[in-house]
């Protein structure tokens, strides 16, 4: 009936739908949500673009993929500029001269410089075992201490002399007053929010809605030449293998009678005691709409890291050496598919941003029509 069945609306299924029906194949998109967009879906509250599943700024250094996303919707001027909170005190993030500047009182890139080479010889590692090891290796025990430490437990669920030194290769480290944290070219936030570009990719694409992959495994699979499988690589085998391991995401969304709640769209909570990694205003995200005269309301979201487990919504793979190794036999099986194709974070187990997905749904299209 179809050339392709594309289980998933996010990113990675809608291009490649969008793609493949441009150059007339027949295709039909299911999701188990009841709408599309995947984790990148945005709805309307209180007048507010919100993120339902966190925050998402669109950020690359490439031309092409920014004037591919730039066809389908006009992207605002937003910079990602998170500050962390730790206690009572404010730092700027990335780490920069102005986190350098509140922490110990330095006012040069020398001094901050000679500031965190003294710490890390102080702690005499030289061969990081672990995470813990490897943080206060690149930026010293005050800012790991109060920045680093508790928020990264909270996250991955682990204690950060537990978890492997790989997860941080490197920390941002800046000896500018630049609070910008990405240093891509191109970033900004559509204006009308997300969903409105997948429903423009969706434009003429049969699409159901809340219907599960699995319910109806045998008759899903030969309703199409091919399947493009966005889902957990480990579901589709039946966990044969084993479960590969995830972070799982609760998030707890308010509307606020007040006009202004935290003064930025992002603020990291560091301190292992406050049981949420962070808090999103949304209508910061919204450049030129704080104002109370254009709404005096605003809508924040706590973000809570819980351990994944099956029904919960899987967010990030825990690339780790044991999990990763478990894919890599999953891996092998999906390689043998010649009407299966795995794609996006889940499927590839593997963490991308937003721009990595395009290339990769961009990519695979590229690989099905000229192969």
């Amino acid at each position: 009936m179809y050339d392709y069945l594309i289980v998933g609306s996010g990113l990675f299924g809608s291009i490649f739908a969008h793609e493949v029906s441009k150059r007339g194949k027949k295709c039909i998109v299911i999701d188990k949500r009841s709408h599309v967009g995947g984790n990148i879906y945005t709805e309307e509250i209180a007048g507010i673009q919100v993120h339902r599943y966190g925050a998402h700024i669109f950020h690359t250094s490439s031309k092409k993929i920014w004037d591919y996303m730039n066809q389908f919707a006009e992207f605002n001027r937003y910079t990602n500029s998170p500050i962390a909170r730790y206690k009572s005190e404010v730092y700027n993030m990335p780490f920069n001269m102005n986190t350098f500047n509140k922490m110990w009182g330095v006012t040069t890139p020398v001094e901050a410089k000679d500031k965190i080479q003294h710490q890390i010889e102080e702690a005499h590692i030289t061969e990081p075992k672990n995470l813990e090891e490897q943080a206060i290796s690149l930026i010293g025990k005050d800012i790991y201490e109060k920045l680093v430490k508790g928020y990264t437990e909270k996250q991955w669920g682990r204690k950060a002399a537990e978890l492997p030194s790989f997860i941080i290769k490197r920390l941002p480290v800046r000896f500018t007053y630049d609070n910008n944290y990405f240093n891509d070219k191109y970033q900004g936030i559509p204006i009308g929010g997300y969903t409105k570009i997948i429903e423009k990719m969706l434009d003429g694409v049969e699409v159901n809605l809340n219907t599960d992959f699995f319910d109806q495994c045998s008759k899903f699979k030969d309703m199409a030449d091919k399947i493009i499988f966005t889902g957990m690589i480990d579901e589709y085998y039946n966990y044969c293998y084993g479960e590969l391991d995830y972070r799982s995401l609760n998030f707890e969304t308010e509307v606020l009678d007040c006009e202004n709640y935290q003064g930025n769209a992002v603020v990291n909570y560091t301190e292992y005691e406050v049981p949420y990694t962070r808090i999103i205003e949304h209508k910061h995200f919204e450049f030129g709409c704080q104002s109370e005269n254009i709404n005096p309301k605003t809508v924040i979201t706590k973000e809570y890291p819980v351990r994944w487990k099956r029904g919960n919504e899987p967010y990030y793979p825990m690339n780790d050496d044991k999990n990763n190794k478990l894919y890599s036999k999953y891996k092998l099986l999906a390689d043998k598919e010649d009407k299966v194709i795995f794609g996006g974070r889940l499927g590839m187990y593997k963490y991308f941003d937003m721009h990595n997905i395009v290339f990769e749904a961009l990519n695979c299209v590229n690989n099905e029509i000229y192969k």
